[in-house]
């Protein structure tokens, strides 16, 4: 369905442009937050007047129209073909191209096929920058999409058992979600058991769950938008050092969440996290950044870390996310979404994080 949000976003992304006449926009989640079509091969020609083509193959020929309120050309070949003939027409004379996202292969095609007087100029972060605060609609899409992930965890829950394989529950959790509408996953669910919770990362294989900790990572899609989560559940009674551990970190969380407001530099909220850790003891034990952006992709800036840079915005959408890894016992970590709104944040998440413990 063609939304009119696009060609705001697009006005924008022109006013921006410094030394460009036109902008190449080939990394998908640019060209869909600019158009709204989200096929797999797309190219947007974006001129200095708003204007915009999309480029794209014969399989999207139905989609692109539903999709976008662009001109659309059907390449009938290679899209470099056709963005090639577009410069040409186009009076542009310099140029740019998404430097982080073209690939070598396209271009040196781009490259050996421009016509005399026109260049190629690098840029980088233009659109990302712009992504960055979300508008009332990316809002509602990213909040309806936590609260679907965090009931795809309760239901999971229902069905989780001591002698689980993390792969099983991990197949619990990516069931529960596609059954609430879940396009697909943000990443590959993490589900670690018990010294394997000491692995940030860590790929849900054929460990058994329980008795002990279960460190569960989750988000996915819907409507393009991403959510992210980490809950901790033990099966069976905690240890007093899992108790104080997942107090110390819980309390982490909640001093970097309350760092969080309009203006807040995003180490200043790294810090906040990382002084409450050290003051426990466990600031070597915490070995990532305390957050990220979210929305179209999982991972977006800011980076909310010691070498994160600039400051907040109102609409943003971050996930806060202290942990301590153990090896040799194990990790907790806990995260929400967070909004950054005009007087501080909202927690977007509404899973509880009181201590879980499943018997």
């Amino acid at each position: 369905m063609i939304s009119k949000q696009e060609s705001g976003r697009r006005a924008k992304a022109a006013a921006l442009f410094d030394k460009i006449d036109a902008l190449l926009v080939t990394k998908p989640e640019n060209v869909r937050y600019l158009t709204g079509f989200t096929g797999s091969n797309g190219m947007l020609l974006l001129l200095r007047d708003g204007s915009a083509t999309l480029f794209t193959d014969p399989r999207y020929t139905v989609q692109s129209k539903q999709q976008t309120d662009c001109e659309i050309v059907i390449a009938k070949g290679t899209l470099t073909k056709a963005v090639l003939k577009a410069f040409t027409k186009s009076g542009a004379r310099n140029i740019g191209f998404e430097q982080d996202h073209l690939n070598v292969a396209q271009f040196e095609a781009l490259k050996k096929g421009l016509t005399l007087g026109l260049e190629l100029v690098g840029v980088s972060g233009l659109i990302e920058n712009l992504r960055m605060a979300k508008d009332e609609g990316e809002i509602a899409l990213i909040r309806a999409s936590v609260i679907a992930n965090s009931q795809a965890l309760e239901n999971a829950l229902g069905r989780l058992e001591i002698g689980m394989t993390e792969a099983e529950f991990a197949a619990e959790i990516d069931y529960a979600n596609r059954k609430l509408g879940a396009e697909g996953l943000a990443f590959d669910t993490i589900v670690a058991a018990g010294v394997r919770a000491a692995l940030p990362h860590a790929h849900p294989g054929p460990a058994v769950i329980g008795p002990g900790m279960l460190l569960i990572d989750m988000g996915v899609f819907h409507n393009g938008y991403a959510s992210d989560m980490t809950r901790m559940v033990h099966l069976g009674e905690p240890t007093e050092q899992y108790r104080e551990a997942y107090a110390a970190v819980l309390e982490a969380q909640l001093a970097a969440i309350d760092a969080v407001k309009p203006g807040a530099g995003v180490v200043g909220v790294d810090k906040a996290a990382r002084e409450v850790l050290k003051s426990h003891g466990f600031d070597k034990a915490f070995v990532h950044s305390t957050g990220h952006g979210l929305g179209l992709e999982i991972h977006e800036n800011p980076r909310i870390g010691r070498k994160g840079k600039g400051k907040l915005e109102t609409g943003m959408a971050i996930t806060i996310e202290p942990g301590v890894y153990l090896e040799g016992w194990g990790g907790i970590r806990i995260e929400d979404t967070v909004l950054v709104t005009s007087t501080g944040c909202e927690i977007l998440t509404p899973t509880s994080k009181a201590l879980r413990v499943v018997s």
